[in-house]
């Protein structure tokens, strides 16, 4: 494993939950090195961090490491499975209003 990589697992690891769900993928093309970063759902946030400053600075650190051996380092974070939980939107909302009005009404 190259330093970027080992540096990058050093890292996520030592922030995640479930150590045993984190996987790297290293890919290296004209443009750089991209490290492609899947952990389990529940470690997304702590990932992250708030405002994604967490992810902001992994970054940075990745940048460092990667100056220092002359190559241009940059990190994709991949959304798990079942990610990002849809908010019910209005209209399904007052769907659902619209039925427990229809379930209040006595006949």
């Amino acid at each position: 494993m190259e330093n970027d990589a080992q540096f990058l697992d050093f890292v996520v690891k030592g922030l995640a939950d479930h150590p045993e769900s984190v996987k790297i993928t290293r890919t290296v093309d004209e443009m750089g090195v991209l490290l492609s970063l899947d952990v389990h759902p529940e470690d997304m946030g702590k990932i992250i961090g708030r405002s994604g400053n967490t992810a902001k600075a992994i970054r940075i650190l990745l940048r460092v490491v990667g100056m220092k051996n002359n190559a241009r380092v940059n990190l994709k974070i991949n959304e798990p499975e079942g990610g990002r939980k849809s908010e019910p939107t209005q209209s399904d909302q007052m769907k659902s209003m619209d039925d427990v009005m229809q379930d209040l009404k006595l006949e």
